[in-house]
């Protein structure tokens, strides 16, 4: 299986290292450590408070920053046409680069008329300071507003996504319009640790319930996964994915997993969000 997926002429590395609640040396040592591995996806966010140490990692790294697909996110205080393209010039000083690949809007913002927000993503991009543009924790309704009403060419929309909680409309969406699902939270906070399916599909590959988890999103159509980890061991695990494969009936049966009441992320500025569809997603 490829390590990265095409999507509209880029190649989207399946998996990446989230950097969430990461700090300090933590965050830099992560960072470090998963680039030395093979990791060429880094996420941060403006409200994680850690692009500098995101930022110190890549600079001391080897890898060359050019190989390197790095997202950031603006976060909800800063959409604003004031205020969007200062804070992202902010990010990329922090980051100790002159562009990010990935520029996420992330969370919906009732404040600022979501064309004005749309307008200051594309004009960020237009100024060469992000390659690509796309948005996080967006409903089905928000996402065709911004890509079919408003004719912005997002990429991504990045979405708490694991074995208990179906995607599945943003799912058919993202695959229709040439984009990808990226899976935040993809472990579910460990709690997939001790599911018996997972536990039991991983001995048959002699991997853990997370390595299972993780294959089970890469092995979908159009989703990337970005696992938070700060310990080493963690790190190499969750990249050590590619040397086995599922079977059809082994991603129905981690799909049925899916209930109601799966999502963790859930904070009061959250969107409504889309009705769960707890059908068989993995295609």
């Amino acid at each position: 299986m490829h390590k990265t997926i095409d999507v509209q002429n880029t190649q989207i590395p399946r998996i990446g290292l989230g950097t969430w609640q990461m700090r300090g040396i933590t965050c830099f040592e992560a960072v470090s450590k998963a680039l030395d591995l093979g990791y060429r996806y880094i996420d941060t966010a403006q409200i994680y408070e850690n692009e500098s140490d995101v930022g110190e990692a890549i600079s001391a790294s080897d890898v060359p920053r050019s190989d390197i697909f790095l997202t950031t996110k603006i976060w909800m205080d800063n959409v604003g046409p004031e205020t969007a393209q200062k804070s992202v010039e902010a990010s990329l000083k922090k980051l100790k680069t002159e562009y990010v690949d990935l520029l996420l809007l992330h969370w919906p913002v009732d404040s600022v008329p979501l064309d004005q927000q749309v307008k200051s993503l594309q004009a960020i991009q237009k100024a060469g300071l992000t390659k690509m543009i796309g948005v996080s924790n967006y409903t089905i309704d928000l996402m065709k507003q911004v890509t079919e009403d408003l004719g912005a060419n997002i990429v991504t929309n990045q979405v708490e996504y694991h074995p208990y909680l179906s995607q599945a409309p943003v799912l058919d969406f993202v695959r229709q319009h040439d984009m990808f699902l990226t899976a935040y939270c993809p472990l579910a906070r460990g709690r997939i640790r001790a599911e018996p399916p997972l536990t039991e599909i991983g001995k048959k590959y002699d991997k853990s319930a997370g390595q299972v988890t993780l294959r089970w999103l890469i092995q979908q159509k159009q989703v990337v996964a970005i696992p938070k980890a700060a310990n080493p061991l963690h790190i190499e695990d969750n990249f050590n994915i590619f040397d086995f494969s599922l079977t059809a009936d082994e991603m129905s049966q981690i799909s049925a997993l899916a209930k109601p009441d799966g999502r963790i992320v859930n904070p009061e500025w959250a969107p409504e969000w889309d009705k769960e569809d707890n059908k068989s997603q993995a295609a």
